[in-house]
């Protein structure tokens, strides 16, 4: 499927999706609104919403504060997740040890952390940051760990058999193996970065597209829920596609991927 093709299907869900929506908050269906307005508003007002942040700019403050969130999590998380991922994969004696702590770590929910970062940390961006990190680091971790240890046996012999030290081993088997598996779990991770800030911001903040969704929650505004929660989508595939960008760059050797043919 070409890129045109793919783009225009994917325009074509959105349309048909905002289409049923506004139908079926807008008209009767067999006497009743399928969606009553109060509790699911209607593209027009939702748009109309986001309009109106943009037209008056009270919504850039709110995006900086979250992407400087989201940025500094994904970032802290990232490093520490390919870090300690190589540490582990590379030293299997200390994954041993401390492989039920990371299970036991990764297993608390994120939310009930959330107000002990708050206590810890204050209101400000930081607490925003460390709930942003503990949602980055394991998937990346995870993924990276695997990654290194996917290493094939043969592969490794043969370069240790070329004299290959084990910086140049590093360099040229182990890393290459592990970044397909970093960047797959970094595509979600973004969303994790920014799902973490927002949270953050949701509990308790001043500014941030978690505050702005919080406020409007509190005054029964629906529209504005809906709006903020369209823009922080639109926010995170701005993100990703960043990452998609730096991703091909890194990963120009790797082949095509190309469908089977008959």
């Amino acid at each position: 499927m070409s890129r045109v093709s793919l783009l225009s299907l994917q325009i074509l869900v959105a349309i048909v999706t905002l289409a049923l929506w506004y139908v079926l908050s807008s008209y009767p269906i067999f006497g009743h609104v399928v969606l009553p307005p109060f509790f699911f508003s209607n593209p027009i007002d939702v748009g109309n919403q986001v309009v109106a942040w943009f037209a008056s700019g009270v919504i850039w403050k709110h995006l900086w504060v979250t992407l400087e969130e989201s940025i500094l999590a994904f970032i802290i998380g990232s490093i520490g997740g390919v870090g300690v991922g190589f540490w582990f994969a590379r030293q299997p004696r200390t994954a041993a040890v401390f492989d039920p702590y990371v299970k036991m770590v990764n297993a608390l929910p994120r939310v009930v952390l959330a107000p002990i970062f708050t206590l810890w940390l204050g209101l400000g961006i930081w607490s925003k940051v460390a709930l942003g990190v503990t949602l980055v680091f394991f998937i990346v971790f995870f993924n990276v760990y695997q990654g290194v240890k996917e290493v094939s046996p043969t592969v490794l012999a043969n370069a240790r058999m070329l004299g290959m030290n084990e910086r140049q081993l590093m360099r040229h088997v182990y890393w290459p193996s592990a970044l397909s598996w970093m960047f797959s779990s970094l595509h979600t991770s973004v969303g994790f970065a920014v799902v973490g800030a927002v949270v953050g911001e949701y509990l308790g903040s001043a500014a941030g597209l978690g505050y702005l969704i919080q406020q409007a929650e509190g005054v029964f505004d629906v529209a504005g829920v809906f709006a903020g929660m369209f823009v922080l989508a639109a926010f995170v595939i701005v993100i990703d596609a960043v990452v998609s960008l730096i991703e091909k760059r890194l990963l120009v050797w790797r082949p095509e991927v190309t469908g089977s043919q008959a």
